[in-house]
């Protein structure tokens, strides 16, 4: 008896020991992609960083400011934090593709129709926050920054940024706007899972206006104009995602 039974259990192991094999390979090409797009964007870091420093750039006057390094190798970290940004960017087509991949074979045909606008959308709509933060809310937020320069007291204000401090700024910058604009995958994908209807999200509009600005008071640097330029983004994106749910709601009762 014992003898019949081990074959069962076996076999009932096979394949969960398949998908753990499959998940290794599709982790090891992710890993491969990121180290490669780690090396080329390391190669290229000073440009890079060069693209990221143009906002400030454009801030100050003409052929006036400086980017400081007060740790002798703090210039060596921030390129290796950049290369680390710019590769997390370029592999990421590769990393989803992997994870879809991997989690594709497991999703009905309905499913994967209906997953695979999100999966598109995401990138989409990081990119975009992202455009914004970098050509519209970044120059603006230092403008406002740098308007305190001038004397005090008799003494000299001067705006002095930091390498390590003006890259942290901007990623912090980047990835609030870029997380940010994903508020309409997750609203949709809520919806379409069952757990949030589009009367509820439209009971909970008030609400959402401070929400809005609550988080972008917690992503952004401490400053009215950055706050407002982000939670404004947040609200119209919050009105686009029921825009869509009506649409799509409709859409489908006019098929049933």
């Amino acid at each position: 008896m014992n003898q019949q039974s081990a074959p069962d259990i076996d076999d009932s192991k096979a394949p969960l020991l398949e998908h753990l094999i499959e998940l290794r390979q599709r982790l090891v090409w992710a890993v491969i992609a990121l180290v490669i797009a780690f090396a080329i964007s390391f190669y290229f870091a000073d440009e890079i960083f060069g693209l990221l420093v143009v906002p400030l750039t454009d801030a100050f006057p003409p052929g006036e400011g400086k980017l400081v390094y007060t740790k002798l190798y703090e210039a060596f970290f921030v390129e290796i934090k950049v290369a680390m940004f710019a590769a997390f960017l370029l592999a990421f087509p590769i990393i989803s593709n992997q994870l879809w991949s991997f989690v594709a074979p497991g999703l009905y045909a309905n499913e994967k129709k209906a997953f695979l606008p999100f999966l598109f959308a995401t990138p989409i709509l990081f990119g975009s926050g992202a455009a914004l933060a970098y050509y519209i809310v970044m120059p603006t937020a230092f403008r406002f920054f740098l308007g305190f320069e001038g004397e005090t007291g008799g003494l000299t204000q001067e705006a002095l940024p930091a390498m390590g401090d003006y890259l942290s700024l901007v990623m912090q910058f980047i990835f609030a706007f870029g997380i940010c604009f994903q508020l309409p995958v997750l609203l949709l994908l809520l919806n379409r899972a069952g757990l949030v209807s589009r009367e509820q999200l439209k009971g909970l509009r008030r609400y959402m206006v401070v929400g809005a600005f609550v988080i972008a008071a917690i992503l952004t640097p401490p400053d009215i104009v950055s706050q407002f330029l982000l939670g404004v983004p947040m609200i119209l994106l919050y009105e686009v995602s029921l825009a869509i749910m009506w649409f799509t709601e409709r859409k489908r009762t006019q098929v049933e």
